[in-house]
C-alpha cells in the first residue's frame, strides 16, 4: 500500500500544499468546503499538512442540503480543523436569482468575495480533473479570485480523490455520489427561491428513502417536477409505486401553492442547464 499510485498521489498533494503554504506570508490556506468528497478530501489533507494555518470555509445557504453542513461540521469536530461557517449572500444577488446559464459563476463570485472578506490566504478548491471537462462557468469566478485547485495541479481525476478519500479514513464520505447544490435543480431561467430548493431536498429524500436509489434528482422544469433516478432504480420500480410517488411529490408542491404535473425519467447529468453548446466557449 506504501507504493501503491494512490498513496504516491497523496504524497504528490501534501508535497503541493506544503508549497503552497510556504509560499504565503503567514503559511495559511483558505479551502472552500461544500460538503461533497473532493472539499472534504482536500480539506482532510490540508489540515494535515498545515494544521491551523489551513482554514475550510462552508457556506451554508438554501441551496445546500442541511446533512451537507452537517457533515462538514462533523468532520471539522472530529478531526479538529478550523472551520467558519458563513452566509456568502448570493441570495442577495439578483443575477444568481435570476438563474441564468452562467448561475454558477455569480454564485461562485460571491463564495470566494466572501471567503477573500475573511482571509489573505491562498484560496484553494476541491475541483478535479474530471471537472474541467463540463461547462463550469464557477471557475471563471475562481480564476477572477486567484483559486487554485490543487487536484487539478497534481492530475487527481474523482476517482483518485475517492481513492485519497478511502485511505485517509473518510468513510462513507469517500462513497458519495456527486451532490451539486440544490440551485442545479432548477430549470434555467426559472427564478430561484428557497421555498422551491426546500421542495425538491424534501422530495429527493422522499423518493431516495422510499426507493434506497443511488442518485436521485428532483428537477423544476417549465412543464412540471421531474424525478431522475438512475437507471437501476428505475427499470425496477413498480408501476404502482411511481404513481404513488408522484403523488405524494406532487401533494408536497401543492401544499406550498405550487400545483405542477410529476413524472419520473432516467437520470441525465445537469440536464435542468439548459445551454447551447456555442455559450460554453
Amino acid at each position: 500500500m506504501k507504493n501503491s499510485p494512490t498513496q504516491a498521489k497523496l504524497a504528490e498533494l501534501e508535497a503541493r500544499l506544503a508549497a503552497i503554504g510556504d509560499a504565503q506570508a503567514p503559511g495559511a490556506v483558505g479551502v472552500a468546503v461544500s460538503g461533497g468528497v473532493d472539499s472534504l478530501t482536500l480539506a482532510s489533507v490540508a489540515h494535515g499538512v498545515l494544521g491551523r494555518s489551513a482554514t475550510m470555509y462552508h457556506a451554508q445557504s438554501p441551496a445546500v442540503p442541511p446533512e451537507a453542513t452537517a457533515r462538514v461540521q462533523t468532520l471539522a469536530a472530529t478531526h479538529g480543523w478550523e472551520l467558519e461557517v458563513f452566509d456568502a449572500g448570493e441570495f442577495g444577488r439578483a443575477a444568481y436569482l435570476a438563474n441564468p446559464v452562467d448561475r454558477c459563476f455569480h454564485c461562485k463570485t460571491s463564495l470566494y468575495a466572501s471567503m477573500r472578506a475573511r482571509t489573505a490566504a491562498q484560496l484553494l478548491s476541491g475541483t478535479n480533473l474530471d471537472d474541467l471537462g463540463e461547462y463550469r462557468p464557477g471557475l471563471r469566478a475562481a480564476a477572477e479570485h486567484g483559486v487554485r485547485h490543487p487536484f487539478v495541479e497534481i492530475g487527481a481525476d474523482k476517482n483518485m480523490v475517492r481513492a485519497m478519500a478511502r485511505a485517509l479514513g473518510l468513510g462513507d464520505a469517500a462513497e458519495l455520489p456527486a451532490a451539486p447544490c440544490l440551485a442545479s435543480r432548477i430549470e434555467t431561467g426559472i427564478v430561484i427561491d428557497a421555498a422551491t430548493l426546500a421542495l425538491v431536498h424534501a422530495s429527493e429524500r422522499l423518493v431516495g428513502a422510499a426507493l434506497a436509489a443511488r442518485t436521485v434528482r428532483c428537477r423544476v422544469r417549465a412543464s412540471g417536477v421531474v424525478l431522475e433516478l438512475d437507471a437501476a432504480t428505475l427499470e425496477t420500480m413498480e408501476p404502482r409505486r411511481r404513481a404513488e410517488l408522484e403523488d405524494e411529490v406532487g401533494d408536497l408542491f401543492a401544499a406550498a401553492g405550487l400545483v405542477r404535473s410529476v413524472s419520473f425519467a432516467p437520470y441525465r447529468n445537469g440536464s435542468a442547464f439548459l445551454v447551447d453548446v456555442h455559450e460554453r466557449a
